[in-house]
């Protein structure tokens, strides 16, 4: 049965990083990868060498990445933050979250879960927030189960991302 093509939701930055990543795994990565591997097999016996065995695991691990980054990018629908209605939340907002019962504030960017950073504030639009949040407007309250119970959070404001 043929693999069902599924869109990876990038914004433009998202594909440059991408694309930036990509390039440098096939020219610099690759190329140190495959210098270890020589060097393992020139010490000689490779059958009980760590070294030989880290470096094709890495090699693996890059081609992997590499086979990913490709098929992503294949199928990738870009989200261009001037397309961004600011009048419900979507994939490209920015929206502020109040914590109704700390009162603290938080800003996040919705992204596709390609392009998730939650430590840059850009979480997932398939993460629990992000789920939330789709589609909601300003004003509206919603609740979101998390290990600890459940938080709500008012949406303040909806903004186009600067992505």
């Amino acid at each position: 049965m043929a693999e069902a093509k599924k869109d990876v939701l990038l914004t433009i930055e998202g594909v440059r990083k991408l694309e930036q990543e990509l390039e440098h795994l096939k020219s610099v990565r690759r190329r140190e990868v495959a210098e270890r591997i020589k060097q393992a097999i020139e010490f000689g016996d490779i059958t009980d060498s760590s070294e030989y065995e880290d470096a094709k695991n890495e090699q693996a691990f890059i081609e992997g990445r590499i086979i990913t980054l490709e098929k992503a990018l294949r199928n990738a629908r870009v989200i261009d933050a001037e397309d961004v209605d600011t009048n419900e939340v979507s994939i490209g907002s920015t929206v502020l979250l109040k914590d109704l019962d700390r009162g603290a504030e938080f800003r996040y960017t919705i992204v596709g879960s390609m392009e998730s950073d939650p430590r840059a504030n850009r979480i997932s639009h398939e993460s629990p927030v992000g789920r939330a949040v789709l589609g909601q407007q300003v004003g509206n309250v919603v609740e979101i189960q998390v290990p600890a119970g459940t938080v709500k959070y008012q949406i303040i404001d909806i903004s186009r991302s600067s992505l």
